[in-house]
């Protein structure tokens, strides 16, 4: 029970990594606001979690992309749980993908701008917008975790949605230092935790690993209940990769 009375919120939240970290976060006591754009998922995945009766979880409709919906989850995590102890950013994905545009044939000079415009705010507007909100409740509590998402493709780009890389690429290093400098005086710290490859769809095998595997969701969420917990306190303004040593391999084949 690391996490009792600790309170999280996790954005994601009615699906993959996001849902993962809150039914680990509530299963070790810990009570957790869940935000998602998918009510009614959300709503059946926080039903599962107060049926197993340890933490507790809230659901909250929530667009990242809009700042006054992320204030009133903030505030709605105080109102209800007390205080934010960690801030978990996993909404967000690959925008050519999660908006199933045709990729054939096409460069990314060729892709609509509103596109893109819909990658970058999710990505990384969403935890922009959402560290500057649960900063002034950190603030006043002097103690505070803010974990952002990274991923191999910020190291590596992508030829037709650099967006995504892009996104990345600031998270995992430029705008998690920033707030690990900006919390520094009040006891907030800030970590970037970047996948590669990892198996919450079936695809993410494909891509290659010094393993020779992608990595089980849980590792990840492992890696981030760690930072969260009291043996990862020294931990702070880093990027870690847990990509199965992809970064370090060659680029030629891979």
């Amino acid at each position: 029970m690391r996490f009792q009375n600790q309170v999280a919120i996790s954005t994601g939240a009615a699906s993959g990594m996001g849902l993962l970290f809150s039914q680990c976060f509530a299963a070790e006591g810990g009570n957790v606001l869940m935000c998602d754009v998918n009510e009614a998922v959300l709503a059946e995945k926080v039903t599962e979690i107060n049926a197993k009766g340890a933490g507790k979880a809230v659901g909250v409709l929530c667009d990242v992309r809009d700042y006054a919906q992320v204030c009133a989850a903030r505030d709605r995590a105080v109102l209800e749980l007390g205080r934010i102890d960690v801030m978990a950013n996993f909404a967000g994905g690959n925008s050519l993908r999660m908006l199933k545009v045709d990729t054939k044939d096409k460069e990314f000079c060729d892709f609509p701008i509103e596109v893109f415009d819909w990658g970058l705010d999710v990505n990384l507007k969403g935890p922009f917008y959402f560290a500057h909100a649960v900063m002034k409740q950190m603030r006043e509590q002097k103690s505070g975790l803010i974990v952002n998402i990274g991923s191999i493709s910020g190291a590596e780009g992508d030829r037709k949605g650099p967006d995504y890389p892009a996104a990345k690429s600031a998270l995992m290093y430029g705008f998690t230092k920033s707030i690990a400098q900006a919390g520094a005086p009040h006891g907030i710290r800030c970590v970037c935790v970047s996948p590669g490859p990892v198996l919450t769809r079936a695809a993410m095998a494909n891509m290659k690993t010094m393993l020779g595997r992608a990595a089980d969701p849980q590792e990840i969420i492992d890696l981030i209940l760690f930072i969260a917990s009291d043996k990862g306190q020294f931990i702070n303004g880093a990027n870690i990769m847990i990509d199965g040593g992809r970064d370090a391999m060659k680029r030629i084949n891979s």
